[in-house]
């Protein structure tokens, strides 16, 4: 079943991919044989020949090494996956989905590359929005909140042709709820979490799933649903949203279905997965 069970984007193979390497593998050395992800996946509908290409552009975009122990191949994190998991797990466990916390500060960007840059624009585009910035105007962008930005447009080689400035930008006749009504969706983001709301809901009466119905399979499609959800939220300030803001009532279920997959989950996984330690002797 790579759909959710209702409306909504089938999870990409390598998203489910990664969602599973941060489940199983990450703060671990240690790396999963291709056979017994090809087992995990074909639970969860998908092809041998679509996790086999998927282990193979993940190699090549630098996220997981290959290592062989005699006529098998396990797969093992590299630092920058290790990296972006991190990332995920923090901003799911720790950083949360509401933002109580805002100080009142922006972080903006302001940027103008050569019309020729097409993919230089791209790029630092999408570099931005991963991090919570968006549009204000042309060649402006705002996120709530500090944000590193030398880290976040680290290896692109643009730093000459940007302007960021931090502090407490929205002044009179700005207000900060029409910044963040201008420079994101707000609507299309309280969307999304009704959505993941309406899709899990049931779950949560439902009575608990054991070794036997399928946990490994709705605790990766749970956590990659989930931290999909959070990566589209800039995590906007919630004294500026509306009261009956879905992101804290979402949290809440992901949270309780989470604890309620990980034990029948991780028995699972004992029970499926070939891993070896990296590091140790080989026999």
């Amino acid at each position: 079943m790579t759909s959710f069970d209702q409306a909504g984007s089938a999870p990409r193979p390598q998203s489910l991919m990664l969602s599973f390497f941060g489940i199983h593998v990450l703060g671990r050395d240690t790396a999963l044989s291709s056979s017994s992800l090809i087992d995990v996946f074909a639970r969860a509908g998908i092809t041998e020949e679509a996790v086999r290409s998927t282990l193979t552009r993940m190699v090549k975009r630098g996220l997981l090494e290959r290592h062989r122990r005699g006529r098998k191949t396990y797969f093992g994190l590299t630092p920058r996956a290790v990296g972006v998991l991190q990332e995920g797990h923090d901003r799911i466990w720790h950083t949360g989905a509401v933002n109580r916390t805002w100080d009142g500060t922006w972080t903006l960007v302001g940027f103008s590359l050569p019309e020729a840059w097409r993919s230089e624009r791209h790029d630092l585009r999408s570099r931005l929005v991963w991090n919570g910035f968006g549009p204000l105007q042309n060649g402006l962008w705002v996120a709530p909140g500090t944000v590193n930005v030398p880290e976040v447009v680290a290896e692109l080689g643009l730093d000459s042709y940007l302007r960021v400035f931090q502090g407490a930008m929205a002044g009179a006749p700005t207000e900060a709820r029409t910044v963040l009504r201008t420079a994101f969706d707000v609507e299309a983001i309280a969307k999304g979490y009704e959505e993941f709301l309406a899709r899990w809901g049931a779950d949560a009466d439902a009575p608990d799933h054991d070794d036997e119905t399928g946990a490994l399979v709705r605790q990766l499609l749970l956590h990659t649903d989930w931290l999909g959800q959070v990566r589209q939220d800039p995590h906007l300030p919630a004294e500026h949203l509306p009261e009956d803001w879905p992101a804290g009532r979402a949290e809440q279920l992901f949270q309780t279905l989470a604890r309620r997959y990980d034990g029948p989950a991780r028995r699972q996984a004992a029970d499926t997965l070939d891993m070896i330690t990296l590091g140790a002797p080989q026999e």
